[in-house]
C-alpha cells in the first residue's frame, strides 16, 4: 500500500504476514459456488488466487501520523504467542517490529494504540514476551478499547469452563497485561480520539466492533477493520465470515457501510484486504466493486 494522505493526516500499512489464507467457502460457509466466477474479472488474482480459489488475505496494523500524535491500529498476531489450534498463528516469528523501525519508528514513539476488536490477530503485538512475562510492546502509549468490547470477553473469558482456551488465550497474554499495567482507556465506541479522527459502531463481527474515521479537509478514510475481511463480501454483501458472532448483525453493519461508502470516493482501509489493501468501493450494477485508491 501506498502512503494515504488524508489531509495533514499520514496513513501506512505494517504488513505481518500476506497469502492464501484458506479457501472460499471456509471463510464465507454461505457463498453460492458460481459467486467467484461471476467476478472472476476483478477478484483473481488479487483477491482470490488461481486454481486453488484460496482467498488472498494480509495481516497488517495501520500507522496513523497526524500533526499531534501516532497512533498503531490493530496489533496482527504477534511473535511467540501460544496459539496450537491455529498452526499458522502458533509461536509466530517474524521481523514486524523490524519493519515498524522501517517506517522511521521504535516501539517509545507510538502515542496510542487502538484495537478494532479484541480477537488474537487483532491484539497480539499489544505485548511482547520479555525474561517469560507478556509486557506491553509500546510503554508510552496509551491503549484503547472500546468498552463493550471488552466488557464481553471478560465476562465470557470468566464464565468460560472448557478445555481449549477461549478465543486462543489471547485476552490473557495481550488484554490483561495492559489492564494490569494501567495502560488501557476503555472508550464508548463513538469516542473521538482527536480532531478529525473517530470511532463509529460497527457491532456483528464481535459485540463492540468499531470502525475508526480519519477526516482532514475534504479528504475522508475509513479503517474499517473486519466489517469486511474480502472484497468477495462486495460482490455479495450478504456473505458473513465464519469468524463472526452474530452474522446477521454483520451483514446489517456491513451492508450500512458500503452503502454509505460507494461511489463517494471515500478511501477504506480494511483489516485483511491484500496488497495495496486502500481502495474505494464502486456501484457495479446492482453490487459492488472495489478499485485502487488514487
Amino acid at each position: 500500500m501506498n502512503t494515504q494522505i488524508i489531509g495533514d493526516i499520514r496513513i501506512d500499512r505494517l504488513v505481518e504476514n500476506e497469502g492464501p489464507f484458506a479457501d472460499a467457502d471456509f471463510l464465507l460457509p454461505d457463498i453460492n459456488p458460481t459467486l467467484l466466477q461471476e467476478h472472476a474479472d476483478w477478484l483473481y488474482p488479487r483477491f482470490v488466487e488461481p486454481v486453488t480459489n484460496k482467498v488472498i488475505m494480509s495481516f497488517h496494523s495501520l500507522i496513523i501520523r497526524t500533526p499531534r500524535s501516532t497512533i498503531l491500529v490493530d496489533c496482527c498476531v504477534g511473535n511467540d504467542k501460544h496459539r496450537p489450534s491455529r498452526p499458522g498463528w502458533h509461536q509466530l516469528q517474524t521481523p514486524w517490529l523490524e519493519r515498524l523501525a522501517g517506517h522511521g519508528l521504535q516501539p517509545e514513539d507510538i502515542d496510542v494504540v487502538l484495537c478494532t476488536h479484541l480477537h488474537a490477530d487483532h491484539v497480539g503485538w499489544n505485548t511482547r514476551l520479555v525474561d517469560g512475562r507478556w509486557v506491553p510492546t509500546f510503554p508510552n502509549a496509551r491503549y484503547v478499547f472500546g468498552r463493550s468490547e471488552y466488557q464481553y470477553w471478560d465476562e465470557a473469558r470468566q464464565a468460560h469452563t472448557g478445555d481449549t482456551p477461549l478465543n486462543h488465550g489471547c485476552f490473557d497474554d495481550s488484554v490483561l497485561p495492559i489492564i494490569e499495567s494501567n495502560k488501557a482507556l476503555l472508550v464508548d465506541s463513538d469516542h473521538q480520539l482527536e480532531s478529525g479522527i473517530w470511532l463509529e459502531p460497527a457491532p456483528g463481527h464481535t459485540p463492540g466492533n468499531i470502525v475508526v474515521h480519519v477526516k482532514s479537509g475534504q479528504q475522508h478514510a475509513i479503517l474499517c477493520g473486519d466489517v469486511m475481511h474480502t472484497a468477495i463480501q462486495l460482490a455479495n454483501p450478504e456473505l458473513s465470515s465464519r469468524f463472526c458472532l452474530d452474522p446477521d448483525q454483520s451483514r446489517i453493519t456491513r451492508r450500512q457501510l458500503i452503502d454509505s461508502c460507494a461511489d463517494t470516493g471515500i478511501v477504506m482501509l480494511p483489516a485483511h484486504f491484500p496488497s495495496p489493501t486502500a481502495g474505494c468501493i464502486t456501484c457495479h450494477g446492482d453490487t459492488f466493486r472495489y478499485t485502487d485508491s488514487t
